[in-house]
């Protein structure tokens, strides 16, 4: 049997020219997309031992986040110490994994936070990501989002979680979508790219699936579902969509295309059922930091909460598990 590819091994993907082929008239049921991930929860459980791997892993793939208003370069720097040690010392123990060097998949803050960011990660190996392009509404003239991304670069972000013009697909302008992630993806350089969606602006399953695959032909790294500032943010089903869609981009290109859910997500149950989804849909490499975000910090406390609760048998009070 030929071994998979390594996801840290993986080409870049390219991008290529609009092709509306790929997504128009593609029909998407959503009864049936409900109905396919209300059987996650029952029909496939681990628990125990097996309950506290998977959530251990989870813990590899939260992009920790501050974007606050009142955010600082203290707080910032609080926020560091806490991805380069997600799990208290007793747990880390306790499940035998003191030797892991266990940390989080990367630290997701605002522009100007960045340079605290990276000064507070150095050395770390954690990349630094940062939102641009007029987060959360994107309502700012392209060049100028160009130029926020070309900042962010500067300062040392990696990673840049860019938002999209939501008027482009509810009008379905899909060249107008197209060309101006392209240009993000160019503003990017050699920082990867997640193009957020905000799905719950979109009105339907099919733009959802449409405005992904446009993404992905423009030559977004990663696929995200919400900045976290919508109604509705991320949901199991317009992530079954997205999923979907990464499938049908791969099989076509030969590329793997990252997912993130983002906004809304505080137990450490959703994080199993989210990966669950992944493992079923698109196989094992898809459990790694690689292809797989989770946009969730709160729910990092709760998972901590549990693996303490697998170690010692008791719950602990939410406070000592702080973000910061």
């Amino acid at each position: 049997m030929t071994p998979a590819p390594d996801p840290h091994e993986m080409a870049r993907n390219p991008g290529m020219p609009l092709d509306p082929s790929m997504f128009e008239g593609h029909a998407v049921n959503r009864s049936a997309a409900e109905r396919r991930v209300a059987t996650l929860g029952g029909r496939r459980t681990v628990k125990k031992a097996h309950q506290a791997a998977w959530l251990v892993n989870a813990v590899r793939l939260v992009d920790l986040t501050t974007l606050a208003g009142d955010d600082t370069a203290g707080r910032v720097r609080r926020l560091c110490a806490k991805a380069r040690r997600p799990l208290a010392a007793s747990i880390l123990d306790g499940l035998g994994i003191a030797d892991m060097d266990l940390t989080v998949g990367a630290v997701c803050v605002y522009p100007t936070m960045v340079p605290h960011a990276v000064e507070a990660l150095d050395g770390s190996g954690i990349p630094v990501a940062s939102v641009a392009t007029g987060f959360p509404a994107g309502l700012m003239p392209l060049d100028l989002r160009l130029r926020e991304i070309e900042w962010a670069v500067a300062q040392g972000a990696a990673e840049i979680d860019i938002v999209i013009t939501r008027e482009h697909v509810l009008r379905q302008d899909w060249q107008a979508l197209h060309d101006e992630i392209r240009a993000m993806r160019e503003a990017c350089g050699a920082a990867h790219m997640k193009a957020i969606l905000a799905t719950g602006d979109l009105q339907t399953l099919r733009n959802v699936y449409a405005a992904s695959m446009v993404a992905m032909q423009a030559g977004a790294d990663f696929i995200k579902t919400s900045t976290g500032k919508e109604g509705v943010n991320a949901t199991l089903p317009v992530s079954l969509v997205m999923i979907r869609a990464l499938r049908d981009y791969g099989a076509t290109t030969g590329h793997r295309i990252g997912f993130k859910p983002a906004g809304g997500m505080k137990q450490a149950k959703e994080a199993l059922s989210w990966q669950i989804l992944m493992k079923e849909e698109l196989g094992r490499d898809w459990l790694e930091p690689e292809l797989l975000r989770f946009g969730a910090s709160s729910m990092l406390g709760d998972i901590e909460r549990q693996l303490e609760h697998h170690v010692t048998g008791r719950y602990a009070a939410s406070h000592r598990h702080a973000m910061s």
